[in-house]
């Protein structure tokens, strides 16, 4: 699969680059696209529209005979199909060359650290480096050590923990009380980005020991001041993708802020579906557009594009205020990126939104918190760091000792139950 979408698009980009035709150039994007969605289409939705389809036939007391395929989704193919399409894309907007050497795109698609979940790569950044001597940088090895032990720290001490209070409570939810499934919820949220999170810091940390620089895919994204911001720190190279192959040509923000409200609701609609093939991520993705409803209509999603908190090291009331809600905000969308079915999201936020909302949780559920705290502490003072372990200001005791103390915490610390990567599913 991985090498017949790279020879494709390797060279598609090659007959897009020596055509002067615009219509020949045309058609060539297009057969980029169309092998690329299509495959992409096939291995990853084919049941789903089979199944939706029956089930619309269902509705009317209908039940066509239709049977669905036993698909193996290929590894990885929802992020090097966006990479090779990308590709072929900037060629026929005259943004890149092509690269003669086969060699090299090919190691540009399958590059391993980043081949199954990310970061997705853009040729223009990551197929240069292929062309340049390999030289041996400490600062850079360094750099990228450090990542990998913070990126393993968040994925095996914080979310693997994390997973096992997510997966009691979705498990029990119909006899837990409201305040435990708003906790379920917000376990999650930390989960899911200390999982994608922490994979995506060990694979660019893992880059940086080979000589390469990937694109950073987080900012601290749960500092945001509102969903805008959010976003603009969340899964960067995918929602940077969005906005520049889908939002872009759909007209941007050019057309008034009705056009931006459209266009805003169909790339998050996309975005729902290309995680995974059903109607749970499609309206997770929706709620996610709808969020940017009264920040479009007020003309205040691009407020917030700078940092947070400049120079302090506690935010305002207001900063402070802004960070809770915006995280609770997203925390109450996660009920269906986590649900199994429409059905169990629907029983879950019944569940929670009655009066056992304002319980106290039993403390049994609270214990990993500690934990939880002081990573996003650190995350916080460090906040204008691409990395908390960069400590380099700081005394070399210091250093050290948050060096070890770090290491320490993933080999005695980590969940007993092993988790596979979230993101590894998509």
């Amino acid at each position: 699969m991985i090498a017949f979408s790279s020879f494709a698009d390797y060279f598609i980009g090659l007959a897009i680059h020596n055509s002067e035709n615009q219509k020949v150039r045309k058609r060539f994007l297009l057969l980029s696209i169309f092998l690329n969605l299509g495959l992409l289409g096939f291995f990853k939705y084919f049941n789903f529209f089979i199944e939706s389809f029956a089930s619309a036939f269902s509705f009317f007391g209908t039940s066509p005979n239709i049977s669905s395929l036993y698909i193996i989704l290929p590894v990885g193919i929802s992020f090097y199909t966006f990479q090779t399409l990308s590709y072929t894309i900037d060629i026929y907007r005259r943004h890149l060359e092509p690269t003669n050497k086969i060699i090299d795109f090919l190691a540009f698609v399958s590059f391993f650290p980043q081949l199954v979940a990310g970061p997705i790569e853009r040729a223009k950044n990551l197929l240069p480096q292929f062309e340049k001597k390999r030289i041996f940088s400490y600062q850079q090895a360094k750099s990228g050590s450090l990542k990998i032990v913070w990126g393993l720290f968040k994925k095996v001490v914080i979310a693997d923990n994390c997973a096992v209070y997510v997966n009691d409570i979705f498990n029990n939810h119909e006899t837990l009380p409201g305040s435990v499934l708003f906790l379920g919820l917000a376990y999650f949220a930390i989960q899911i980005y200390c999982d994608f999170s922490g994979y995506s810091d060990i694979a660019i940390g893992t880059a940086r020991l080979f000589g390469f620089n990937l694109m950073r895919n987080f900012a601290y994204p749960y500092f945001a001041r509102d969903m805008a911001e959010h976003w603009r720190k969340w899964h960067i190279s995918l929602s940077t993708w969005f906005k520049d192959y889908l939002y872009i040509p759909l007209g941007g923000s050019r057309g008034g802020k009705w056009m931006i409200i459209r266009n805003t609701i169909i790339i998050f609609t996309v975005s729902g579906f290309w995680h995974g093939a059903d109607w749970t991520y499609i309206i997770w993705g929706f709620v996610n557009g709808l969020y940017f409803l009264p920040l479009i209509l007020t003309g205040i999603h691009r407020n917030h594009m700078g940092p947070i908190a400049e120079g302090k090291i506690f935010p305002s009331f207001k900063v402070f205020l802004l960070i809770v809600s915006t995280f609770v905000l997203k925390t109450f969308t996660y009920v269906f990126f986590r649900a199994e079915n429409i059905g169990q999201s629907w029983t879950y936020m019944k569940g929670m939104f009655d009066w056992s909302l304002f319980t106290i949780p039993d403390y049994s559920y609270l214990t990993h918190w500690g934990l939880i705290g002081l990573m996003l502490t650190l995350e916080w003072l460090q906040r204008d760091k691409e990395c908390p372990l960069y400590l380099d200001h700081t005394p070399k005791w210091v250093r050290y000792s948050a060096y070890y103390a770090t290491i320490l915490a993933v080999i005695f610390l980590q969940s007993s139950e092993e988790i596979p990567f979230i993101y590894f599913q998509f």
